[in-house]
């Protein structure tokens, strides 16, 4: 099922989002591509430990998924993870859980890496994004409060960036929007390689190309 989302008049291919998230939708709207969305319902699961190579694998399983009901159309898709000491954090299961990760990042530096996968006709395009994200030291009374938000239940790493969990945050090192869930500095270098115009310029910057 696809949902159309508002952006600039329509030009150039179809794009399919193929993710649910609320947030790769809105910062993908920034680029004023027109788009519809479809959840891929692929599974999450894969036994790959390695986090960029996880988001990348991720990544390009959604956007296969949802490319092979749309065959003339452009997929974005996106899988984002968070890790500490390469060690993976994912999605807390609960509050009790969301509280244990934050106690960890709690004052020290971890990476948030984002897969970003365009397929058009057969063409695959992949990158992935690094971002560092130090937290700043919290307070057992903090991590309780953040916890019971419960903000962070549905975001790798137990926090969103771009809300409450923002007063968690020192420092940033690399492209905020990419700990949001959606580099654009990379959408927007895959998707005018797909003959998609970004902003109404094409690839290599030239108008409507």
């Amino acid at each position: 099922m696809t949902s159309p989302e508002s952006g600039a008049a329509e030009t150039g291919p179809q794009v399919i989002l193929a993710s649910g998230s609320p947030r790769r939708r809105e910062l993908l709207g920034l680029l004023g591509v027109p788009f519809t969305v479809q959840v891929s319902g692929e599974a999450e699961d894969s036994p790959e430990t390695d986090p960029a190579r996880l988001a990348a694998e991720l990544a390009l399983l959604k956007g296969r998924s949802v490319a092979r009901t749309a065959p003339d159309a452009v997929v974005l898709a996106a899988d984002t993870v968070v890790a500490l000491d390469g060690e993976l954090l994912g999605k807390p299961a609960d509050r009790a859980e969301n509280e244990a990760f934050i106690r960890r990042l709690a004052g020290r530096t971890h990476e948030v890496y984002t897969g970003v996968a365009v397929l058009r006709g057969g063409h695959e395009g992949l990158e992935v994004a690094r971002t560092a994200v130090t937290f700043r030291t919290l307070s057992g009374a903090e991590i309780a409060y953040y916890a019971a938000t419960g903000e962070g239940l549905d975001k790798a790493g137990g926090y969103g960036i771009q809300a409450v969990g923002m007063a968690l945050v020192q420092r940033v090192d690399g492209e905020y929007a990419n700990v949001v869930g959606l580099p654009l500095t990379v959408t927007t270098r895959l998707l005018r390689a797909a003959g998609v115009p970004v902003w109404g310029l094409g690839h290599a910057g030239v108008p409507g190309a």
